[in-house]
């Protein structure tokens, strides 16, 4: 029986403003998987968890290892923990699917869609921050062929910021830059704001109101999601759907408890677990399954990588119900070198999921060994 032979951290730098944190897990008869748990600025600290978390499992069989990782939403030392057991996790159920021959979807869940939409997050790809900037890589990501797009256009707008009364022209240049993405994008495209916790409640139900003639489809993150700021959250929501305007966030959620909370109290119309922190793809279904019990959308948070990209993929296809996935457009050309042509295709801005074995993709051994010999990482 093949059991758990190493677990290895492979960070690396993609992009001037990125690190990337893989996780590799190689089995006792030669086989190997990976999972995703990239954390930016906190690679230190994901190694040490890779060793804390990761070295017991050896010796294992991938499903004993499965049953002991467990998220941990209050850990007492933040997300590191949780993305390293969201990673070893994803590892591990392609690991569970390539012994069994079958695509991941298959050991997950029957597969409900063979395809979903999917949205392009042009925020990092935009270095120009103006209008223009914004507009210009719209335009590249509409060419490429989305109908969906994203940005967070509101830097240097923060809470304190917001209640002193001093963010408002930066708030007005954002607005400016969602306008003119609207412009070129055309009024079918769906068009999506990340806010980052920026708002107070004052500024996020104003910048919905300057936003009303963009026709946004939702406003993502506009307050932490805390227990303190769930009235103001409701009031935000209920503003934003006289708008036809959706609010989603809980990306920074750890774990079918934590999602609990957010969806009983119908604080969103949209959840965003995100795969490389909420616990892998078995807890990310059981929230979906959640979210759709309550009439609440499941759109999974990716702004990473390939290994992200395709097993929230997979979880999206067996979800009862999902509403779209998200992909970071031209972060780096990295993502395209290390999968190649495995990757699925963007078709009427849609991904068709792997029917291959395992993820489906498998990064590319000669850069992952030229990697792992030598990471590199944003200083």
């Amino acid at each position: 029986m093949s059991t758990i032979a190493s677990v290895t951290a492979v960070p690396f730098n993609v992009s001037p403003k990125t690190n990337w944190f893989f996780i590799l897990v190689q089995m006792s008869d030669g086989s190997q998987a990976w999972g995703e748990a990239s954390l930016n600025g906190w690679e230190t600290a994901l190694q040490t968890a890779t060793l804390l978390h990761g070295q017991p499992l050896v010796g294992l069989t991938a499903e004993a290892a499965i049953a002991q990782l467990r998220p941990l939403p209050r850990y007492p030392v933040g997300w590191c923990p949780m993305a390293v057991l969201s990673a070893l996790a994803q590892a591990l159920w392609t690991i569970r699917a390539g012994q069994e021959a079958v695509p991941l979807h298959t050991v997950l869940a029957p597969l409900q869609r063979k395809a979903i939409s999917v949205y392009a997050n042009i925020n990092r790809a935009t270095v120009d921050r103006t209008p223009a900037g914004f507009a210009a890589t719209a335009q590249r990501a509409a060419a490429a062929g989305f109908l969906g797009f994203k940005a967070a256009p509101f830097d240097g707008v923060t809470p304190a910021a917001c209640a002193a009364g001093e963010a408002d022209q930066l708030i007005r240049h954002g607005v400016e830059c969602l306008y003119a993405i609207r412009e070129v994008v055309g009024p079918q495209a769906r068009l999506m704001v990340d806010c980052h916790w920026r708002f107070d409640e004052k500024r996020a139900l104003n910048v919905l109101d300057q936003l009303q003639q963009v026709d946004l489809h939702w406003l993502e993150c506009p307050l932490a999601e805390t227990y303190d700021n769930w009235d103001s959250l409701r009031k935000i929501k209920a503003h934003a759907n006289e708008q036809n305007v959706l609010i989603a966030a809980a990306e920074t959620q750890v774990g079918v408890t934590s999602f609990e909370m957010q969806i009983r109290e119908k604080l969103l119309d949209v959840i965003m677990p995100d795969i490389k922190y909420c616990g892998g793809p078995a807890h990310m279904l059981a929230i979906a399954e959640m979210a759709a019990a309550h009439d609440i959308l499941f759109a999974p948070h990716n702004p990473t990588g390939p290994v992200c990209t395709v097993a929230s993929l997979h979880v999206a296809c067996v979800a009862s119900k999902a509403h779209m996935l998200e992909l970071q457009f031209e972060e780096s050309p990295l993502y395209d070198a290390l999968v190649g042509q495995q990757h699925p295709t963007l078709e009427k801005g849609k991904y068709h999921v792997p029917n291959r074995t395992g993820l489906g993709v498998e990064p590319d051994r000669q850069l992952m060994n030229a990697i792992l010999s030598s990471p590199c990482l944003l200083e």
